[in-house]
């Protein structure tokens, strides 16, 4: 197993150590810092399978699926987290979560057809929104930060509506492809 796929591995390992020190009391006090360094942790992992796999043409079809999935866990993981915090609506992370499906099925379809919908910056913009998002939910520090993370859940929502769309927008022809 190449660098970046142990990374995407790696990425998925620290997600039940990221909801056990959400959701318990095991670090005490130091549990919001303890979740973030794992959250911020796997997400920079995931900038670095990515950079690692593309520089040293190490891309696999393993890496292809399990890069993906290791981010939606972890994301989706982290947000329903949230929830359980009372951080965060849960029609939030169900719009969140639901984009993700969509997009999930629609590239099974087309990966059927021989296409490969690859990710755009509306994707990766939505990815990073979502992720200083979530960070600032595990600082939950309040005063004017409460304002600066209401307007990252707000941009995330949108980011999210608008990557959905042009996803699909961009790639209709594989909604009419027939086997």
């Amino acid at each position: 197993m190449n660098t970046p796929n142990k990374l995407t591995v790696a990425r998925m390992i620290m997600v039940p150590f990221l909801v056990v020190f959400l959701l318990t009391g095991w670090g005490g006090e130091a549990n919001r810092y303890i979740s973030l360094v794992i959250f911020a942790g796997a997400s920079i992992t995931d900038w670095f399978d990515g950079y690692l796999a593309r520089k040293n043409n190490l891309i696999t079809n393993f890496g292809k699926f399990m890069d993906p999935l290791a981010d939606k866990l972890l994301v989706c993981s982290a947000l329903i987290c949230m929830v359980e915090l009372d951080r965060l609506a849960a029609w939030i992370v169900i719009i969140i979560i639901g984009r993700e499906f969509i997009i999930s099925g629609f590239r099974l379809i087309a990966a059927e057809s021989g296409v490969v919908i690859a990710a755009n910056y509306w994707g990766k913009f939505k990815t990073v929104s979502q992720m200083f998002m979530i960070i600032l939910l595990i600082l939950d520090f309040g005063g004017v930060f409460q304002v600066i993370t209401e307007i990252f859940i707000w941009l995330s929502v949108a980011l999210t509506v608008i990557s959905l769309l042009t996803y699909i927008i961009q790639n209709k022809k594989v909604l009419t492809m027939q086997n």
